[in-house]
């Protein structure tokens, strides 16, 4: 009997591969923000030393992060999320479900919400991370902050610094927010406290104050 797959040749398969899955679920859906496939891509060898190969042991990477060029030495399965908070101590990032399913750990990187827990610290090359620690500008709140005070925008804490980000992204992006866009960029931060009601009033009342 006649072999039908005897000498055809195999065909390379085309789809999602496991990183280009990492790097798309990385992206907040917070912030409705879509990244090419190659706008992550990095050059490992140009951080990395010469001869040295990639991995397992700890490399010395850069990183610009709210404004000051860093300096960290992080294994190649470091996420972005434990860069920050583990290397940089900068812990108002938070890490919640750790699979990018709550959006707590939302950071800007060069300006677009993405989920840290899901992003390689490796992929952000000499791109610009913005974290929680960078809103705040000389000393003040920025508009959002605040109004999550003055309109009892948390609880618990834990979704608060990605929730906040969301709306900031969302009130600097968007000069007459309403109420239909507030809940759209927060779309994908989940908060077990329902302080939902709260979050859309301190957002749009943040949004007359911004621009």
């Amino acid at each position: 009997m006649e072999d039908k797959n005897q000498g055809s040749a195999s065909k390379p398969t085309k789809g999602i591969t496991r990183r280009s899955f990492i790097r798309g679920a990385g992206l907040s859906t917070a912030g409705s923000v879509l990244l090419t496939s190659n706008a992550l891509a990095f050059d490992y060898k140009e951080q990395a030393t010469v001869g040295k190969e990639f991995g397992p042991d700890a490399i010395t990477i850069k990183m610009k992060v709210n404004g000051i060029v860093k300096s960290l030495s992080v294994e190649p399965r470091t996420t972005l999320a434990s860069a920050l908070r583990d290397h940089l101590e900068l812990t108002g990032t938070k890490v919640v479900c750790d699979r990018g399913s709550c959006s707590a750990c939302t950071v800007y990187v060069d300006g677009k919400p993405v989920n840290s827990c899901m992003m390689s610290a490796f992929d952000v090359g000499e791109k610009e991370v913005t974290t929680i620690e960078g809103i705040a500008k000389n000393g003040e709140l920025h508009p959002v902050q605040q109004a999550f005070i003055d309109h009892d925008a948390s609880q618990c804490g834990y979704c608060t610094p990605g929730m906040v980000m969301s709306c900031v992204h969302l009130v600097e992006n968007n000069a007459n927010p309403d109420l239909e866009d507030v809940k759209n960029a927060t779309r994908g931060n989940l908060c077990r406290c329902g302080t939902y009601p709260h979050v859309f009033k301190a957002t749009l009342a943040a949004s007359k104050k911004t621009i």
